[in-house]
């Protein structure tokens, strides 16, 4: 048995409206999917990223992994690394290699009709979400809107706002908006912030205590995720957490920030640092530094590596792709009660592309 196909598509969907973080504003989400064949089944796995992962997938990857034995996921990710050396990891390439691998082990999980959860063994049988948006180009009604709808109407226990607005300038209106967040949530909800590398070191220090009285209880990318030093600076002046990570595109990048004692919970994306198989030796590598993870976005991508990791805390539930995958895929999972419970029957990761629905989103 091998690796018959690797086939690749790229679909793009517009966004509600505009949307703004501290450092970034965007009006569209491109996901990439990778859909490999052996033996008459058909994997799935996807990255965000722009169609240039779609590139790198035909040019490269579908060499290094065709002909392949479908139950040697290891073997195949190992042949990607080695084939794109290069081309340079961070970026498109460790992306477009999440896309495959991720594929790789839905089909594994499907040749062996298994849930890919129980493939990759579980330390749990649900795996806890906190609702991600809270955009800065949301108005306060949006914003309200918005956080209800998690809190009240799915139950979810915690929920993240961004912060950092034009790159830190507006801390005025950074604190209107957490203040607005507090009362609304009550104060039984965990509330967390994202600056997204949007303050300087001692503006986060500042803010950091404003955001203290407020019961904040995450600062995420209170600077730049590349100022190591910054990171453990802040971290060592706020009882805040203080997290990042979502940048890491290999296992030297985690290695070097947990050195660096720059964090107190690991962001890990499984569509960005080389899928689950590299996934799951960050969080080995986390683990040494006795830190937990919180995987970064990609829901439904996430919850097989969350449910085996034992150093796990949550997956950031992010509007935009949560939004995405239950328009494109059957069999996405409901985080009612705050947390997202794998659905043991459906073998794989339990996602199917609704190809008809997608099809309008599809630019390749």
């Amino acid at each position: 048995m091998a690796i018959e196909r690797l086939d690749v598509s790229v679909y793009t969907v517009p966004t509600p409206e505009p949307e703004s973080d501290g450092t970034l504003t965007w009006d569209a989400t491109t996901m990439v999917v990778a859909e490999p064949f052996a033996d008459g089944v058909t994997g799935l796995g996807y990255t965000y990223g722009s169609s240039s992962c779609a590139t790198q997938i035909r040019d490269k990857l579908q060499d290094a992994v065709i002909g392949s034995d479908p139950m040697d996921v290891p073997g195949a990710w190992q042949e990607m690394v080695r084939a794109i050396r290069n081309d340079g990891r961070p970026g498109i390439v460790s992306m477009a290699i999440a896309a495959v691998d991720t594929a790789l082990w839905d089909l594994k999980a499907k040749l062996m009709d298994l849930s890919l959860p129980k493939l990759l063994g579980m330390c749990r049988d649900e795996v806890a979400v906190y609702g991600s948006g809270g955009f800065v180009s949301l108005s306060d009604e949006q914003l309200r809107e918005q956080l209800l709808g998690w809190v009240e109407g799915q139950g979810i226990p915690r929920v993240k706002i961004k912060v950092g607005e034009d790159w830190g300038s507006n801390e005025a209106r950074d604190l209107e908006r957490t203040e607005l967040a507090r009362k609304l949530v009550g104060d039984d909800v965990e509330l967390y912030v994202d600056a997204n590398g949007g303050y300087t070191r001692k503006q986060a220090v500042r803010m950091a205590s404003e955001y203290e009285d407020m019961d904040v209880l995450w600062f995420e990318e209170p600077v730049s995720s590349d100022d190591l030093e910054g990171l453990h600076e802040i971290r060592g002046m706020t009882d805040i957490d203080v997290a990042a990570g979502e940048y890491g595109y290999d296992l030297a990048y985690f290695h070097h920030m947990l050195g660096a004692g720059a964090v107190d919970c690991l962001q890990v994306d499984v569509s960005r640092c080389a899928g689950i198989t590299e996934f799951l030796r960050v969080a080995g590598v986390a683990a040494g530094y006795n830190i937990e993870v919180s995987a970064h976005c990609a829901p439904s991508l996430s919850v097989a590596p969350c449910a085996a990791v034992p150093n796990f805390r949550h997956i950031e539930y992010f509007a935009d792709h949560s939004r995405i995958e239950g328009m494109l895929f059957d069999g996405t999972l409901d985080p009612k009660g705050g947390a997202l419970r794998p659905d043991l029957s459906r073998p794989g990761m339990g996602l199917e592309l609704k190809r008809q629905d997608a099809e309008r989103y599809r630019k390749e």
